[in-house]
């Protein structure tokens, strides 16, 4: 194993502890353990945080024991390599998207498989690497499921978040159409990243979707959940494409030889527990070109929120209930 010489034996992880919210976390003294083949050792700058960290506190999503440290985006530097892993890896700065299953993000320090690694850009700093592999690997992956086609009209409904953030700038570069379906709050910020076309969402429960967006367009992104990306089916011309973020629809909602609509689901997780080598260098390689245009300056990161490593639960707690707009960093 190739290391540099200043690696703690215990370094400080915010823990679960059964719990389900944000605010139970605990902060213990994490063993330092030996790297498994094929990982590295991450000293963290910068965490990410993400909904997903918080949704699967409840422990429905995951089958955590106590003291697992949650957490799935980092940006750091590699301080420690294990066997099979190229020594060259050591002192680079990397952003990463971890498994659920594996220690997480919440630490001082977080061991990662080498092959989900994302060197960054000398011009770019470790708030914004941080702030990008969850939403933007994300949106890179919903995008991927649509056909490109010049000046097609897509939908992304629920974009106000930080996948439809990245959504918005990967859809427009490919030559669509852009509209949104989000809060009015907004609709300028997303209008300046290129979206032609902004409308009120989600839908309220007694909504139809507007005469004025039903066989419009060619796909429909949902980032809000199965339920309300089944009702916006109807938005959907023949042969349109509807690609779930948040879970999926249980039933086709036509009949055969109906529209003839594709189905589409998104998850990271996927490529975590069934992808191979050859996946994720694609994946990471689409990740290091964003990374890429974000230290060029042609994809914009979302407007930063940064707090120390203390308050972490608190500001995941903060993320939980919508109490501020754009991306929560925790600097170690």
């Amino acid at each position: 194993m190739s290391q540099i010489n200043d690696i703690p034996d215990h370094y400080p992880a915010w823990t679960w502890q059964m719990q389900d919210e944000p605010k139970d976390l605990a902060l213990k003294n994490t063993v330092t353990v030996p790297l498994a083949k094929g990982d590295v050792l991450v000293r963290n700058a910068v965490i990410g945080l993400n909904p997903v960290d918080w949704k699967v506190l409840t422990g429905a999503l995951v089958n955590w024991e106590a003291g697992k440290v949650p957490g799935v985006d980092g940006a750091g530097t590699v301080v420690a390599v294990g066997d099979g892993v190229s020594g060259n890896w050591v002192g680079r700065r990397v952003a990463y998207h971890q498994s659920l299953a594996l220690p997480g993000s919440f630490a001082a320090y977080t061991p990662v498989p080498a092959r989900a690694l994302m060197p960054i850009p000398d011009a770019l700093d470790f708030h914004t690497a941080a702030s990008f592999p969850c939403p933007g690997l994300t949106a890179w992956q919903a995008l991927g499921k649509i056909p490109a086609s010049s000046g097609a009209r897509i939908l992304i409904s629920g974009a106000g978040g930080a996948v439809g953030h990245f959504l918005v700038q990967l859809a427009v570069a490919r030559g669509f159409d852009v509209s949104v379906l989000c809060n009015a709050r907004h609709w300028e910020r997303l209008r300046s990243l290129g979206a032609s076309n902004a409308r009120h969402g989600p839908l309220a429960d007694d909504n139809e979707l507007p005469e004025a967006l039903q066989g419009r367009f060619h796909a429909v992104i949902d980032a809000v959940n199965s339920q309300h990306a089944e009702r916006l089916v109807p938005a959907l011309q023949a042969n349109g494409h509807l690609v779930c973020i948040e879970g999926r629809l249980e039933n086709w909602p036509n009949p055969p030889f109906g529209q003839a609509l594709s189905l589409h689901e998104v998850a990271l997780g996927a490529l975590h527990n069934h992808g191979n080598d050859e996946a994720w260098h694609q994946l990471t390689q689409a990740g290091e070109e964003l990374l890429q245009a974000m230290a060029d300056k042609q994809l914009q990161p979302e407007t930063h929120h940064i707090c120390p490593f203390s308050e972490l639960p608190a500001w995941l707690d903060a993320l939980k209930h919508r109490q501020f707009s754009g991306k929560a960093l925790v600097e170690m």
